[in-house]
């Protein structure tokens, strides 16, 4: 009897050993599965750009790695970021402008890069993570970097060439187009006063400025940092300000809020320049170009570093992604090109010649473009031809 209570026991023993390893190998495999988690900006998933792109590439990382992932909206940055860590997540992106808590720790709480080491925390359009002696603070953040500045200063260059050749470019009837010193204003729309915003702004302005000084011109520059970047009405009625103060082009780098400014770009036939992803065709023929901030090609490759195992070539650093990364830059201006009038054909041709050699100018260091992400200063009283009221 006691014999079989024994063999009973033994039996139960391994019965429970076998479970409980089938639980642990379970749960090992759940962990390891769990790939990549990507918390987006407020203008979520599907703004149709900045966030948009960034799944594309998550998109891209299942289907060509075979790593899986998870979006999340969210309005507690640092409540999600705990949390995916937590489960888990070994590579998580931030698209949000929400840094204190991962880097510095708020409310008496250890920064959560620092309670989580082994988890490896993409940030963009800024660098937080460094020390006033310029060292590294966390080694699991990464900053990603585009040279938004740049391609901003080929977009103004663009404005300004355009805006003086509009009666020879396009046909009247298509275009209501402020003439002469009264259309010599642009706008500019951001959702906030941020280095990731007030870099686009700037080098925009700086791209006028270049046009204007070489044709003996000048400019106007009107901005409004506080737009946010959900209420595409708002954006609408303040383009609208601009517009009917004789500007002929608005750049809005504010999430949906540029939908109102293109649709109201539409409405008084005017134009309006996009960002993040290229966008020409929402308005075609009232957006001159989008000047892109394609988050795709940072995701994909920082991912691939993490299916190799070589998450130590950006552990710790910025990622800087210039023109010749395909990261940034604008458009090929295919669809503006398609309302240039057929005598208006050789002076388009002549813009974009000139648009080329100003971006082999920029690549080749000979211009140099204030880039407010890197914390460099912006003076704008050394843009002579250039008025900025608001600035």
């Amino acid at each position: 009897m006691g014999k079989m209570k024994f063999a009973k026991k033994l039996s139960l023993v391994i019965v429970m050993a076998i479970l409980a390893s089938m639980l642990f190998a379970g749960c090992s495999a759940k962990t390891n599965d769990l790939g990549i988690a990507l918390i987006t900006s407020a203008a979520g998933p599907n703004d149709k750009g900045y966030n948009q792109s960034a799944v594309a590439g998550l998109e891209k990382v299942k289907n060509e790695l075979g790593i899986n992932y998870k979006v999340v909206e969210t309005s507690d940055v640092p409540g999600s970021l705990t949390q995916l860590a937590g489960a888990g997540y070994k590579l998580i992106f931030s698209l949000e402008y929400n840094f204190d808590a991962l880097i510095k720790g708020v409310g008496g709480n250890k920064p959560i890069a620092e309670q989580y080491p082994d988890t490896t925390f993409v940030i963009f359009n800024d660098n937080p993570n460094v020390n006033e002696d310029g060292t590294v603070k966390h080694k699991n953040v990464v900053s990603v970097m585009f040279d938004v500045h740049e391609a901003s200063f080929i977009a103004g260059a663009l404005s300004a060439l355009v805006n003086e050749n509009a009666s020879e470019l396009f046909n009247t009837s298509d275009y209501a187009l402020t003439a002469g010193d009264a259309g010599r204003k642009v706008g500019f729309l951001g959702g906030t006063k941020s280095n990731g915003i007030t870099v686009f702004g700037y080098g925009y302005a700086e791209g006028i400025n270049y046009v204007a000084k070489e044709l003996g011109v000048k400019y106007t520059f009107y901005s409004d940092y506080n737009a946010g970047f959900s209420d595409s009405a708002a954006g609408a009625t303040k383009a609208n300000t601009y517009y009917s103060d004789g500007a002929n082009i608005v750049y809005a780098v504010a999430g949906a809020v540029g939908d109102g400014v293109t649709a109201k770009a539409k409405e008084v036939k005017k134009l309006a320049i996009e960002v993040d992803a290229n966008k020409d065709s929402n308005q075609p023929g009232y957006i001159l170009t989008s000047v892109l901030k394609n988050t795709e090609v940072p995701v994909y490759e920082i991912a691939k570093n993490f299916k190799e195992k070589t998450m130590d070539k950006v552990n710790g650093k910025v990622l800087s992604y210039n023109l010749a990364s395909g990261a940034t830059g604008i458009t090929d201006l295919s669809v503006i090109e398609s309302k240039i009038k057929p005598e208006g054909k050789a002076k388009w041709n002549e813009i974009r010649t000139e648009i080329k050699t100003i971006a082999d100018k920029i690549g080749g260091g000979e211009i140099k473009v204030t880039d407010a992400q890197a914390g460099e200063a912006f003076d704008k009283s050394l843009l002579a031809n250039l008025n900025m009221p608001n600035d």
